[in-house]
């Protein structure tokens, strides 16, 4: 039969059966055992966890003492450099914020009263002793050395996290927040290495340093503080970075600028874009900015606005400050219009340099713009000076010029409509030319439209020009050979609102008994006609009907009529009609000047004398007469 091997449990352990050795041999792996039996090997590597391992024996087998290693063996022990990898363990372990789990019978052992473990490891002077006159093993300890900086650096940004911790933050905030504050680590790291010169912290280590570093700057109370004032973590670090340790400046500042109206989603934005040298100028140098703006024009309640928009402005000195806000004094602009344009683009005050400003203001006086008019310009569309002549203005002034259109033309269009050169050209403008194009725009109309309205090139294509240019072929009867000319010649209505003008005006001509498709003559003929006022059409329409007694095809033939004043001309120029006995079409009675239409109504008045005295051809009629009277008046 098969035996079983026993049971440890039931068998006694075999070294306690045997008789005591006389001593006990540790063979390494790499060396072979000597033959004279006395002779014992030790692994050097590991001749602590070997005399931990005889101090157990000696308990349990009282024969068994303990071998002392030689003085020989301890001076080895103390000056060997291990290789690479196990002084970088070494760093790794004696730089450590606490002690890390070790596997039992571990080379280096961490008991819990050798927190930093010095009693386990070899010093470090042992790894970073003097080695001069060997470039490798020098360029090994400079290696050696970043890496204990990188160790103590992951070291205290672990403290630092610690400590956020502690302040009720989570995690992730701290560990993110960490990832931004290198400078104020290496800080920390420096401060806390001071420490060790005072003889207080001579004796405590490198984590209690830093900890009291930490805790002294007052910095996770101040991180608090800002969180709760609306400022992101990536600015918060940015400004503790920016501060060098004067973490108080910060709060200082940030008051200041609370005190001003700076609103708390823009606190970080301001100090972080402000400058460097933000946290380090006195509240007495910020408000002397403050006030000269405020004497300048700039309201009060304006200046929180405007230092947030333009942090920039807070990093001038007063002679850099003076000279900018006297750059825009001396092109004319009032107190007034200089306060409201900085409100309005706080940019313009603070963002460019004194040369781009002098450069761009030199570039619109080539339009043909004087000082004064620079000036105005400027102040009513401040946001000329954020765009650039090279990529902005001059490919568009070339546009603009293929177009046809000249130098007074921009200059129209730049008075009218400033903001047209702030558009980026390809995206904008090209594609609503080339769509008035396509509609039936002839090439040489459309310079003379932009210059007649400008404001065109600011509407949106596929929310304003595409929709009414849809609605007066469909609803308003206007044929599609014809829509280009209307576009051409009336291109206000792309700026009218179809439901509370253009549908309305449809409507009411239409309940006039006018047909769509005359409608549609109409507009072709006159596309002004549904710009006006329903208020403005009905009394003239009233007059026309009841007391010049007219037809409707009268007012289909020329719907000009409703151009022309009621008081100033229709009804002047019918009394004289009446009283002269004199009857006209409504074009030759009102498209002409006075005195055209006084030569008109003599001429008729002596055809009518001669026709009465037999002069004229009796077989030619009274009112034929006269229409040819007038038509040869027009001729002539």
């Amino acid at each position: 039969m098969l035996s079983c091997p026993p049971h440890p449990c039931q068998s006694p352990r075999p070294y306690l059966l045997r008789p005591k050795p006389k001593s006990i041999t540790v063979s390494s792996s790499l060396h072979q055992p000597s033959q004279n039996p006395d002779h014992v090997v030790l692994r050097r590597h590991n001749s602590k966890s070997t005399a931990h391992l005889i101090h157990h024996l000696s308990q349990s087998h009282d024969s068994i003492p303990e071998r002392p290693q030689s003085q020989h063996e301890l001076q080895d022990h103390e000056h060997s450099i291990p290789d690479e990898e196990e002084q970088l363990k070494i760093l790794q372990l004696s730089l450590a914020p606490k002690r890390t789990p070790q596997f039992p019978g571990s080379i280096y052992v961490q008991s819990p009263s050798d927190p930093d473990v010095h009693t386990s490891l070899p010093p470090l002077s042992t790894l970073l002793h003097d080695k001069a006159g060997n470039e490798e093993e020098e360029d090994d300890e400079h290696k050696m050395i970043m890496r204990a900086l990188e160790i103590r650096r992951k070291v205290t940004g672990e403290i630092f996290k610690e400590a956020m911790r502690e302040g009720k933050f989570g995690i992730t905030y701290a560990t993110n927040l960490t990832k931004r504050l290198a400078a104020f680590i290496d800080y920390v790291m420096v401060e806390a290495a001071n420490l060790k010169r005072l003889p207080e912290f001579s004796q405590s280590t490198f984590n209690f340093r830093a900890k009291t570093v930490i805790q002294d700057s007052h910095v996770v109370p101040l991180i608090r503080w800002l969180k709760h004032n609306s400022v992101s973590y990536p600015k918060i670090g940015k400004l503790i970075s920016m501060s060098k340790g004067k973490i108080e400046s910060i709060r200082r500042v940030v008051d200041w600028l609370k005190s001003i109206h700076v609103k708390g989603e823009f606190l970080g934005v301001t100090l972080t874009k402000a400058g460097k040298n933000i946290l380090e100028r006195s509240n007495y140098e910020l408000d002397e900015i403050v006030e000269y703006l405020e004497s300048n024009g700039v309201r009060r309640d304006w200046i929180g606005y405007v230092m947030s928009r333009c942090p920039q402005l807070l990093s001038y000195s007063m002679e850099e400050l003076r000279a900018r806000v006297h750059f825009y004094l001396d092109l004319g602009m009032s107190e007034n219009d200089f306060g409201t344009m900085v409100f309005d683009y706080p940019r313009i005050l603070g963002y460019f340099t004194l040369e781009e400003m002098s450069e761009k203001v030199s570039y619109l006086k080539e339009f043909g713009l004087c000082t004064e008019e620079a000036g105005k310009l400027l102040a009513f569309r401040p946001h000329l000076m954020g765009c650039s002549i090279e990529e902005r203005w001059k490919p568009l002034v070339k546009y603009l010029y293929y177009h046809g259109i000249s130098k007074d033309g921009m200059k129209r269009m730049l008075m009218v409509k400033p903001i047209i050169f702030c558009f980026d050209m390809e995206t904008t403008i090209v594609p609503k030319v080339q769509f008035f194009q396509d509609i039936g725009v002839r090439d040489d109309a459309i310079g003379n439209m932009l210059v007649k309205f400008p404001p065109l090139l600011t509407y949106s294509l596929y929310k304003k020009i595409r929709p009414v240019v849809i609605f007066l072929i469909t609803k308003a009867g206007v044929n599609e050979r014809d829509i280009g000319k209307v576009i051409a010649l009336g291109p206000e209505l792309l700026g009218c609102s179809m439901v509370k003008k253009l549908e309305v005006n449809v409507k009411y001509f239409l309940s006039l008994g006018i047909h769509l498709r005359q409608l549609g003559e109409m507009i072709a003929d006159f596309p002004m006609l549904l710009r006006y006022n329903i208020d403005v059409l009905r009394p003239k329409y009233r007059y026309l009907r009841r007391i010049m007694v007219r037809p409707l095809q009268d007012l289909i033939e020329f719907p000009r009529f409703f151009s022309y004043s009621l008081d100033g001309r229709i009804i002047p120029r019918h009394k004289v009609l009446v009283e002269k006995q004199v009857n006209l079409k409504l074009r030759y009675m009102l498209a002409c000047t006075d005195k055209e239409f006084e030569k008109k109504v003599e001429a008729i008045l002596e055809r009518r004398r001669r026709f009465e005295a037999g002069l004229v051809d009796v077989n030619l009629s009274g009112s034929q007469a006269i229409d040819d009277a007038v038509e040869n008046l027009n001729l002539c």
